[in-house]
């Protein structure tokens, strides 16, 4: 059975840019500039935060099949922040994927951010300076033999979120401050490559020891 998948990039990492562009209606008159977010959406080839990872061709073919869903006119939305389950609430939509393509191994993401409330709340969040991470939603099979490879994937859609949710080996509280403190994402997949180096672990022990002192 599927398991419902979600990923974490931070703004920083997903090399987002904003930019406002003329819409226009079917008829093609001008309806306003809307507010469009650009970046890598899910990265593929490397194990994750979560210590999972995504072969690039599953990437491929996910993108592919959303795609395909907004070519034949499926109206693909996300949510400012998100759910446990792949349920789209129609009262937390903040935006619409336009378009995702592939560079490199990884999987980008064109979104436009809608004048609904939540799409209000992020527009004006992200005008302000206020960094907040995109998160992938979907579903997959994960290899349980210990290499995290992720198998027969479906991109269901691309949220805004201001922190991830803990993955199982983390507290959460320790989580967060790390998500939020300078290299801290970096230390998460650091820590997961970590794994039979002692060294590298007994460094990663300090630090861990060190952060959980400051949250005292």
């Amino acid at each position: 059975m599927k398991q419902v998948l979600r990923e974490f990039i931070t703004q920083h990492d997903s090399k987002s840019i904003m930019e406002s562009i003329e819409d226009y209606d079917r008829t093609g008159n001008s309806t306003g500039k809307s507010l469009y977010v650009s970046g890598i959406c899910i990265q593929g080839g490397i194990k994750n935060a979560n210590g999972r990872v995504y072969p690039v061709n599953e990437i491929g073919m996910a993108v592919n099949t959303l795609n395909d869903q907004i070519k034949n006119g499926y109206s693909v939305c996300g949510e400012a922040d998100h759910p446990d389950d792949l349920k789209i609430n129609i009262d937390r939509i903040s935006h619409e994927i336009k378009h995702m393509w592939m560079e490199g191994p990884n999987g980008y993401g064109k979104l436009r951010i809608l004048p609904t409330d939540m799409g209000r709340l992020i527009k004006t969040l992200l005008e302000s300076g206020i960094k907040l991470g995109v998160s992938s939603r979907g579903s997959g099979n994960v290899n349980e033999n210990g290499s995290g490879e992720v198998s027969d994937f479906e991109i269901i859609t691309i949220d805004f979120v201001m922190t991830p949710s803990a993955p199982g080996s983390y507290p959460t509280p320790i989580y967060e401050h790390l998500m939020n403190t300078k290299g801290g994402y970096k230390s998460i997949i650091l820590a997961n490559e970590a794994q039979e180096d002692a060294k590298l672990q007994k460094y990663l022990k300090e630090s861990m020891l060190n952060i959980i002192g400051q949250l005292k």
